[in-house]
């Protein structure tokens, strides 16, 4: 017996080893992906990376991320193309494959505008032939959001209740009073919600009836992230309910000295206001009748006119007329340059309000223009918009010696796009703009589809309407309306869109005025173009808005 054992264990290490050298000589590979969670902020871009080991070329693999299940793809990829039949809706236009490493087996797919909806567990998947493995991964969606904000509500219980709110956090924060020797103070109530976009409204009381604590402070902090927000209450020792007589007495004479002195002050201030109030509706009302009779003179026609616009405020969203009408719905904004987004390539007025193209376009017909070789020319406004109607105008001029590269585009784009060597600016990157090229205004969509103008436009109005996800675009010189992209998710911060090539082309951006004479001066000629007439679509209701 011991003699058979001592026969089968040598021919059973043999067999492992061939077992072993059949497995190196095969296809066969892990997969791999981060142990840790991934932390993306929300709006942001962020990557879901995955490896095979050993290191071996990807190319011809098929590749899936999935969420729960596999046949709803976050991004699929087979036969070296993208499979979009397969993936799910929310990730259509937001997904892509960074494959710059794939020939070494090392992938990822670029979620864009990360949301709420996105956070959760992912699984990479890779296939060669018959053999395939996958890897678990994680994704965790921070939202910091605004607050904490404190403030007292009113006495309760022999104390002072205060309240401490937070809005559009992910996940739910950590809510947590302290005083001011930082001692932790037990919250009395927290109340919580969420939005529609997932994000959580916090909500959490306190009633504070030591008088000791004079300096009370509400901290908000992210669980997983780690960052906190802090503010700080100050609370008056008059707040604090006393059993002497006089104290009470004195602090009752205080608050109804201090309500006097606030009518008074509260009165005076309504009396001057109603005085400028009063003032300004006379000389307003003057400059309206003025301007009536000049508009009655001119047209010949004040009744139907002012009829036209009264029925253009009932429903000014549906025409896509009359851009100093519609101007009164939205708020003018300074728009300033921001030299750290500006190309090399274009130079900055001192004021920021003014950029211009330094380069020469090169002139081959046969090769490949100067932009398609250094990329497209932009800048970005410092401004930032996450919410209301704004709009902003600029004058554009290009150079009579603008050959085949010479163009401009203006709009809005994400804060996050990316404009490094030559991009397109498209819908689908994050980019509502127009440009002019070749002699053609064009909207640029994946169709690059040209318009057919009465004139090409020198003064655009850009109208950003956030709310409704609207971004229009007007010919301030006549008030016609150019373009408009509608029903727009925005997500993220927005900001204005600038791009310009070919010697003499220039953007100046005009302040809040209807007069032209407020844009920047410019020394660059104007070369004048020649466009179509467009036909805008205009809903049947506002039919009776059109010029007769």
């Amino acid at each position: 017996m011991v003699g058979s054992l001592d026969f089968s264990l040598p021919r059973d290490l043999f067999s492992i080893l061939l077992l072993q050298v059949s497995m190196w000589g095969s296809d066969s590979f892990t997969v791999l992906a981060p142990s840790e969670p991934i932390v993306a902020l929300l709006g942001a871009d962020t990557a879901l990376p995955c490896r095979v080991a050993p290191a071996m070329s990807a190319e011809d693999m098929e590749l899936r991320w999935f969420r729960s299940r596999f046949a709803d793809a976050v991004y699929a990829y087979e036969d070296r193309v993208e499979q979009t039949e397969q993936q799910l809706v929310d990730f259509r236009g937001r997904a892509e494959l960074v494959k710059d490493h794939i020939t070494e087996g090392r992938v990822a797919v670029r979620i864009h505008s990360v949301r709420v909806s996105d956070n959760g567990m992912y699984t990479c998947f890779f296939k060669k032939g018959n053999d395939f493995e996958e890897a678990i991964l994680e994704l965790k969606v921070i939202g910091l959001g605004s607050g904490p904000n404190v403030f007292m509500v009113g006495p309760e219980d022999g104390g002072i209740r205060l309240k401490c709110t937070g809005k559009r956090w992910f996940p739910q924060p950590e809510v947590q009073w302290k005083d001011v020797t930082g001692e932790k103070i037990p919250s009395l109530s927290e109340d919580k919600t969420q939005d529609d976009d997932g994000l959580f409204q916090i909500e959490a009381s306190l009633v504070v009836r030591d008088s000791s604590w004079r300096e009370v402070s509400c901290t908000m902090k992210n669980p997983f992230f780690g960052q906190e927000q802090v503010e700080t209450i100050f609370i008056p020792e008059p707040f604090f309910p006393r059993t002497s007589p006089w104290k009470v007495a004195f602090a009752v004479t205080f608050l109804i000295l201090g309500i006097f002195i606030g009518a008074v002050v509260f009165l005076t201030w309504k009396e001057q206001q109603e005085r400028k109030r009063v003032q300004e509706a006379q000389e307003e009302k003057e400059k309206e009748s003025q301007a009536k009779e000049s508009f009655k003179k001119e047209l010949g026609c004040y009744c139907f006119s002012d009829r036209r616009k009264e029925l253009y405020h009932q429903d000014w969203r549906k025409a896509g007329l009359y851009a100093d009408w519609r101007k009164e719905h939205f708020k003018a904004v300074a728009v300033t340059l921001d030299p750290d987004t500006a190309h090399t390539k274009l130079i900055l007025s001192e004021d920021r309000t003014h950029v211009s193209s330094k380069e020469n376009v090169s002139q081959n017909h046969d090769g490949p223009t100067q932009q398609e070789q250094e990329g497209t020319f932009s800048v970005l406004g410092q401004n930032c918009f996450t919410t209301g109607r704004h709009y902003w105008e600029a004058e554009v001029k290009v150079g009579t010696e603008g050959g085949p590269g010479t163009r401009w585009a203006l709009g809005v784009c994400s804060d996050t796009v990316k404009r490094e060597g030559w991009f397109v600016e498209s819908p689908e990157k994050n980019f509502w703009v127009v440009a002019y090229k070749e002699g053609e205004i064009r909207v640029l969509t994946s169709q690059s589809e040209p318009l057919s103008l009465r004139q090409c436009p020198h003064k655009i109005g850009v109208f950003l309407d956030w709310e409704t996800g609207d971004v229009s675009f007007y010919n301030m010189a006549d008030g016609s309306h150019i373009y408009s992209f509608t029903r727009i998710q925005f997500c993220g911060i927005l900001r204005p869109y600038f791009s310009l090539q070919g010697p003499g082309t220039s953007v100046a951006i005009c302040t809040a005025s209807d007069h032209t004479e407020n844009c920047p001066d410019s020394s660059l000629k104007t070369s004048v173009t020649q466009s179509r007439s467009s036909d805008v679509g205009v809903p049947q209701e506002a039919n009776s808005l059109l010029p007769p």
